[in-house]
């Protein structure tokens, strides 16, 4: 095995037990195991990826839009969960969802000016496809619509 395939897997594995650590000593659960937060990891991943290889003008235009709107839908489960409470959580998924659509926008750009083929925009469509009624379905699953309080007892 290479030393910097090891390293980068290594570290990965540090930085999961690092920052989900907390979590486990407080009986929670945390935003890292969530399947809907692990989605929105791989969609953004996937776009990071994809846009490596456009002209620096679809770079820094369409490419760097994307990116910030695939990054948002993670950012914003995390957020949400780590706010302490429903309503707080729920409002950040609502943003996260605002993003997905965001950045389904942003790849009917991309499509329509020729910087994506139509299998890349399948494999999109298909996370995206995925993505939208697992948020919507954590949505639901936050709390009850009456409860504003905290989301522990600390």
């Amino acid at each position: 095995m290479r030393a910097g395939l090891w390293k980068n897997s290594h570290l990965s594995l540090i930085i999961g037990h690092l920052f989900s650590e907390g979590d486990r000593k407080m009986g929670t659960r945390g935003f890292e195991e969530l399947r809907v937060y692990q989605l929105a990891e791989q969609l953004a991943d996937q776009i990071w990826n994809m846009v490596q290889s456009w002209p620096n003008l679809a770079r820094d235009t369409v490419g760097k839009q994307i990116i910030r709107a695939a990054d948002s839908i993670g950012a914003n489960i995390a957020e949400g969960s780590g706010r302490g409470t429903y309503q707080d959580n729920r409002r950040f998924v609502r943003i996260a969802r605002g993003s997905l659509y965001e950045t389904r926008h942003w790849l009917r750009r991309a499509y329509r000016r020729k910087l994506l083929p139509p299998d890349q925009i399948s494999a999109m469509k298909a996370m995206i496809d995925e993505l939208g009624p697992k948020l919507n379905a954590y949505l639901r699953s936050i709390g009850t619509s009456n409860d504003k309080g905290p989301m522990t007892n600390d």
